[in-house]
């Protein structure tokens, strides 16, 4: 066999997987959506799954990038910490705890949350034996709070390791020479380490924004009300009514917002890439 031959037999194990699993799946998703009832191209679906999902998308979008928003911030506290922190004691007690969540599968991470977030929950019981809030006072943050606060507690390790990763790779003479002019370490990390780590952390949420589209468990099982997620649409549509079409314009959906997110951060690096 020659060395290309050899090559194809050893990557056909893996582009049957990607054909098998997304491909094939995809292929049917965008066949399905654009066929009509009585076949042919038609985009009934999709203006039936915007009559009816059209908040659902909004809500989304909406939850997805405040989801993405809040991790960012978080991996950039972490991970600054983790690079700029000079107490040995914290620095060493959040690295070994950052990132458990990474581990944990998001229908373990969604029942811990209702555990926590519920009105007689964990978090609430804990304020009130603190004396910090009455008993009556307690409300239900299993809504979309906690569907933010499910997405960036899962999520937040996943970044700040990629983040704190690209941190410590930075040449330290650049910050040193920014500590030693007076800056804080909080100037120094917004304005000398950051920009030049701002790929990796755009790869990160990218991935992340993928990421959080895809989950059914958290939306399903922290709010479970309306309005929600497009995952738990696309799940009501074939389990309630068997309706593949409109459950498949739905997934289309989700797949443009996806491609939206990879475009901009592929933008970004072409521009990066041209630039002098």
């Amino acid at each position: 066999m020659s060395q290309r031959q050899l090559a194809l037999l050893l990557i056909a194990p893996g582009l049957a997987l990607v054909a098998a699993l997304f491909l094939y799946p995809l292929s049917f998703s965008l066949i399905s959506a654009f066929t009509g009832p009585k076949g042919g191209v038609s985009l009934d679906a999709f203006r039936k799954a915007w009559e009816l999902y059209s908040g659902d998308v909004l809500f989304t979008v909406v939850i997805v990038l405040a989801s993405c928003s809040f991790t960012g911030l978080a991996a950039i506290i972490i991970a600054g910490t983790l690079t700029l922190g000079e107490n040995r004691w914290i620095v060493g007690t959040l690295k070994a705890l950052y990132r458990w969540p990474l581990f944990i599968p998001f229908i373990v991470a969604a029942q811990c949350m209702r555990t926590f977030l519920a009105k007689n929950g964990l978090m609430n019981n804990f304020l009130v034996a603190m004396g910090l809030m009455e008993p009556l006072q307690a409300a239900s943050f299993l809504d979309w709070r906690g569907i933010i606060a499910t997405f960036v507690w899962k999520q937040t390790p996943f970044v700040a390791l990629l983040l704190a990763g690209a941190l410590a790779a930075i040449d330290r003479a650049t910050l040193e020479a920014g500590r030693n002019l007076g800056a804080s370490r909080l100037r120094v990390l917004v304005e000398l380490a950051l920009p030049q780590v701002m790929p990796q952390l755009l790869v990160a949420l990218v991935l992340s924004f993928v990421t959080m589209l895809s989950v059914l468990s958290v939306p399903m099982m922290v709010a479970g009300s309306q309005p929600t997620l497009l995952t738990v649409d696309m799940a009501f549509r074939i389990n309630a009514y068997g309706d593949y079409a409109t459950a498949n314009a739905l997934g289309v959906i989700t797949y443009l917002l996806s491609a939206g997110a990879a475009i901009i951060y592929l933008k970004r690096g072409m521009a990066k890439e041209s630039a002098p």
